[in-house]
């Protein structure tokens, strides 16, 4: 077999993929409803995935991996090896090529995409974008049917949206998701006539990456509320007024979707538009089994032959019609949390209260370390504990830099911090002191401290700075190398992943699962949103083999441990518990499983 000689990343992979249900979509979406849910859900995985698809086909891992089909394997074989497929080219060469760049533009669906293409006969796909922004300034686009001035006028508001990187296509870290979200909602209480209101959709389920913001409201006075909405301050503009529902695009280049629904059926909307796709087609199923038929109007099922619709104010209510324990919303993904809802079995997951402490913050304390530094004191940092109401903090500052100091002169560095520690810890008597360092893993394996620098330090953190591009084999062994010396108690960010920048270097999980568990390590939730790593379906595997589980906020200031909650929030979509974390434990449980003598 030749291999193809360009690299296929997952991103190239994933978009390949979702042009390939758009393609269903156009063709027939009826007859084609499963096929283009199973695209856009591998789409889905391998984009998210902290592992290269390229890598596992040239490594003949491709079978073992979960979330996609064994069909949609081999044409992903197919991609890596040959850069192209035949069958998912025969799917894509009866759809025009230029529709799929036009799929980038927010409010462009496919359908919508197809008739603009084949009407105005759009035929080169480099251009497409140019050509459609041409077309709509000469007035063309209204004299399509179904389509007219506003359409116009919206098309193109949304391609310069579009170059400005503004609406649909843009998603961002949840933090800013989040407050965008907050902020908002602050707003919309304001109005008497906002009976409730929250977010849906991927905000709600917490994905560490957004794209639009999708808003529920129960209302006895939708128009009150959706000239509210629209009146919203911080908007940039209005691009939609409809009778139950408004979008808006936010000054910061988001947009905003809001739906109004009655307070008698809040909960059944909620519930529909919360759930991922794969979630509410598999409950779909599961209330058909039942006698229902569900949808975001209510639960609709007959009693002695007559069509009854049950509508219900709290989401909650529509699990337990169906027999099923509540799935908390982080879960609702379709990755086995409706089959151990349907047996009650669904697991009690980690709560921000459930958190006792944070094993990686950084300091300014002066260690010359060989990447960056942290902006507050140890002091300023055991204040922050203090104030939220921990029982212990350790100190992980990165190691002194190899290259600027001798053996010794780290040693004597160390020596010092130590005993700035150990005054501290005189003086501090409600939250715990715990003596880390973060770690650098050197290529070879080895850990960039000397031996005998260990005598200053409880524990450390180990981590991967350096060399990411190493081959799958010898970077699992390089880690495990590290990870091997006794005080080397939590591996660090475990995938290297930076969500938007760099997808993570390659790792063989199981292995390190499998050594920490019985070396007694801890594998890291990394709660630095830009890192969310473990990614939550590495974490339910770490959850399911038993190994235990640290959530850490990675902290450079004192107002980054507020951060947690992002950790918390990816340990739960992992299905993590509070006895899965070793920082939801007391401190003599940390102290032992540290083996702080």
């Amino acid at each position: 077999m030749v291999w193809y000689d360009g690299s296929m990343t997952n991103q190239e992979i994933a978009k390949i993929f979702r042009n390939v249900a758009a393609a269903y979509a156009i063709i027939d979406e009826k007859k084609h409803y499963f096929q283009m849910l199973a695209y856009q859900k591998a789409a889905d995985v391998i984009q998210n995935s902290a592992s290269q698809m390229d890598d596992l086909v040239k490594n003949g891992e491709l079978t073992g991996f979960s979330g996609i089909g064994s069909g949609l394997k081999e044409h992903i074989e197919e991609l890596i090896k040959k850069g192209k497929s035949s069958h998912l080219d025969s799917i894509l060469s009866k759809v025009p090529a230029s529709v799929f760049p036009l799929l980038e533009i927010p409010s462009i669906g496919p359908k919508k995409a197809y008739k603009l293409v084949t009407a105005l006969k759009l035929n080169d796909p480099k251009k497409v974008i140019d050509q459609l922004e041409e077309k709509a300034k000469e007035g063309k686009i209204t004299k399509l049917e179904t389509f007219g001035e506003k359409s116009q006028s919206d098309i193109l508001r949304a391609i310069e949206e579009f170059r400005k990187g503004a609406g649909k296509t843009t998603r961002m870290l949840l933090p800013m998701a989040f407050e965008i979200s907050q902020q908002l909602i602050t707003y919309l209480k304001k109005s008497p006539h906002v009976v409730e209101v929250n977010t849906m959709g991927s905000l709600r389920r917490r994905s560490p990456t957004v794209g639009d913001l999708d808003i529920a409201v129960a209302t006895k006075n939708k128009d009150a509320v959706l000239d509210y909405f629209t009146k919203y301050p911080n908007k940039m503009r209005v691009i939609e007024k409809g009778t139950n529902t408004s979008s808006i695009i936010t000054s910061s280049g988001t947009q905003v979707d809001l739906m109004t629904v009655p307070v008698e059926n809040y909960g059944n909307l909620i519930q529909h538009f919360t759930g991922g796709k794969h979630h509410n087609v598999h409950l779909r199923e599961v209330a058909l089994r039942k006698g229902f038929s569900i949808s975001e109007y209510g639960a609709k099922h007959k009693i002695k032959g007559k069509e009854e619709i049950l509508k219900f104010t709290d989401e909650k209510k529509v699990y337990e019609t169906l027999g099923m324990e509540y799935i908390p919303p982080e879960l609702r993904e379709d990755r086995g949390e409706i089959e151990l809802a349907l047996a009650h079995k669904l697991p009690k997951l980690i709560e921000e209260k459930d958190i006792k402490g944070d094993f990686h913050i950084h300091t300014s304390y002066p260690i010359e370390p060989s990447h960056d530094m942290g902006l507050n004191s140890m002091q300023e940092m055991l204040d922050k504990a203090k104030s939220l109401k921990y029982e212990y903090l350790a100190f992980s500052d990165h190691n002194p830099s190899q290259s600027q100091h001798t053996k010794e002169q780290v040693f004597n560095i160390l020596k010092r911090r130590r005993e700035k520690i150990e005054q501290l810890k005189k003086s501090n008597k409600s939250v715990r002191v715990i003596s880390m360092l973060e770690v650098d893993i050197l290529p070879n394996g080895k850990l960039a401290i000397d031996d005998k620098c260990f005598e200053y330090l409880d524990a450390v953190i180990v981590s991967i700075h350096s060399v990411f591009k190493m081959d799958k084999e010898k970077m699992t062994e390089r880690i495990i190398k590290g990870l091997s010396h006794p005080k080397a108690k939590i591996l660090a960010h475990p995938t290297g992943r930076l969500l938007g920048k760099r997808a993570g270097y390659e790792i063989n999980l199981d292995k390190i699962i499998e050594f920490a568990k019985k070396n007694k390590k801890a594998l890291e939730i990394n709660a630095w949103p830009e890192r969310s790593d473990l990614p939550d379906d590495l974490i339910k595997k770490v959850v399911e083999a038993g190994v235990m589980l640290t959530i850490d906020t990675d902290s450079h200031a004192k107002d980054h441990m507020d951060l947690m909650k992002y950790g918390v929030w990816q340990a739960r979509r992992g299905f993590a518990t509070k006895h899965d974390i070793l920082n939801a434990k007391s401190y003599n449980e940390v102290a032992e499983f540290l083996e702080i003598k």
